[in-house]
């Protein structure tokens, strides 16, 4: 099972040996966010500041799920467990949601500022990264929002930098599901009210970033994917529940769009900093509540994709669920951390490559994921080097390559300035499977593996003896 919260995921860490005390002054200007980065890069342990500059009291955890040996503690797997197994865990629990449980008094209350004393330059907020349009206090957390015309509640991941002591800004597209919602609010004339939890068990985080379908609860899939219902508390100024055990909330109200103040650039999720400082959506906050010695989640992007640890076992399962719901033969999905989405399926009519690719696009977060390998059920997806041999063997270049247009993906790094503006993005499938009408005796070339060109008794009789014949 899962931790409970930050606090117990932090103490499991410890022991697999993926955290490390920084007992050090740091500050929170730069230096936090470089350790960080660095950290990142070299596959360390995530650093704990137990002494930031200005803000005592205050600890900060950087990058808590940045390579997959974190990402299976925060599910309560082994440290050990491989990406594919990480995958199935998380298809099988995702299909099982658990309802959350409402408690009346809660950790995420010890300290609570509201109206005139609120002041976000309280939270020890890093400068992540030098270029950085301001503070990013949302990082690594979830956002929560309330339809109007319904009990649907949506955690999502919409990235806030600090503006002034009251404002957030941040990117909200009216495609996603905080976008719809708040399109009901300003028809009638509403502010939408809003809740940032940071520090939340991390596996709320996964959910928040799960593309699931309008009317379903992140939360429940939170609960599954935990083991046992998140705990929810009344927020302290509006109609909304938020997570007991997080670290930090604040509440407040998104104002209507035609309010704006510039927010960005940003150090993108994938690894650059590419989106130009623009007006965009802003968060009013009209209270903060906090434990007592509160840790601030902070994720540094950059190269390698935090993201890419978290959306790996998520979207491949969530997207392996919809395209076997949908009829497609899918053996497995593998979204790789800064790489192309991977899917291996049992081909059995033509043009399926295209099929997978805009079901996938056509999906909640597809539009993120703007480069698709379909590969035959013999490839591993998981195994990136026999995903480029297939890309290389078996993908023809002018006929197994399709490029499109697609409206709305403009986070992409290759995106001109003209593209951005005009929401002009694209997306690419490559088609590594065997053309159905080849012979598969004459025509279809023969893998030469282990598992190609033995007999099935053979390959039974070394697996048998290997540890035999003196390997590990």
């Amino acid at each position: 099972m899962a931790a409970k919260d930050y606090r117990e995921f932090i103490t499991k860490l410890e022991k697999v040996g993926e955290v490390v005390h920084v007992e050090r002054e740091v500050d929170w200007d730069l230096e936090v966010g470089a350790i960080t980065r660095r950290a990142n890069e070299m596959g360390l342990p995530a650093p704990l500041f137990e002494n930031i500059k200005d803000y005592p009291g205050f600890r900060i955890l950087g990058g808590p799920v940045a390579n997959f040996r974190r990402m299976a503690v925060a599910l309560g797997l082994p440290a050990e467990t491989s990406i594919k197994d990480m995958s199935n865990k998380y298809y099988a629990r995702s299909q099982k949601r658990i309802k959350p449980v409402i408690v009346k008094k809660a950790p995420c209350q010890e300290n609570v500022v509201m109206g005139d004393d609120v002041d976000l330059t309280m939270l020890s907020t890093p400068m992540g990264a030098d270029g950085d349009g301001g503070r990013y206090l949302g990082t690594w957390h979830t956002v929560i929002t309330k339809d109007l015309d319904s009990e649907w509640t949506n955690w999502g991941s919409y990235r806030q930098m600090i503006h002034n002591e009251h404002i957030m800004c941040g990117l909200i597209a009216p495609f996603q599901d905080a976008g719809k919602m708040q399109a009901k609010y300003v028809a009638k004339g509403l502010n939408m009210p809003f809740v940032t939890a940071i520090g939340d068990h991390p596996c709320s985080v996964l959910a928040a970033g799960t593309p699931l379908g309008v009317g379903e609860d992140e939360v429940e899939l939170a609960g599954a994917l935990i083991g046992e219902p998140v705990e929810l508390v009344k927020a302290k100024t509006c109609d909304i529940l938020v997570p007991a055990r997080a670290e930090i909330i604040i509440e407040g109200e998104v104002l209507s769009p035609e309010v704006k103040v510039d927010e960005g650039p940003f150090a993108e999720a994938h690894g650059y900093r590419a989106s130009p400082r623009m007006p965009r959506s802003v968060y009013k906050v009209n209270c903060i509540t906090f434990r007592d010695n509160p840790i601030f989640v902070f994720s540094s992007t950059g190269v390698p994709m935090n993201d890419g640890y978290v959306t790996a076992p998520l979207h491949g399962g969530e997207w392996k669920k919809l395209l076997l719901d949908q009829g497609i033969p899918v053996k497995d999905v593998y979204v790789a951390p800064g790489g192309p989405v991977v899917v291996s399926v049992k081909k059995f009519y033509s043009n399926i490559a295209n099929h997978v690719a805009c079901l996938i696009w056509g999906s909640k977060n597809g539009f993120l994921h703007t480069h698709i390998i379909v590969v035959d059920e013999d490839v591993d997806p998981f195994n990136m080097s026999e995903v480029l041999h297939a890309l290389v063997t078996k993908c023809h270049p002018l006929n197994n390559i399709h490029a499109t247009l697609m409206v709305g993906a403009t986070l992409g790094s290759f995106l001109s300035m003209q593209d951005r503006t005009y929401l002009r993005g694209a997306a690419v499938v490559f088609d590594c499977t065997w053309p159905l009408d080849w012979n598969p005796y004459t025509e279809v070339p023969t893998r030469c593996s282990f598992t190609g060109i033995y007999p099935k008794e053979v390959q039974e009789k070394v697996l048998a003896n290997w540890k035999k014949y003196g390997f590990k």
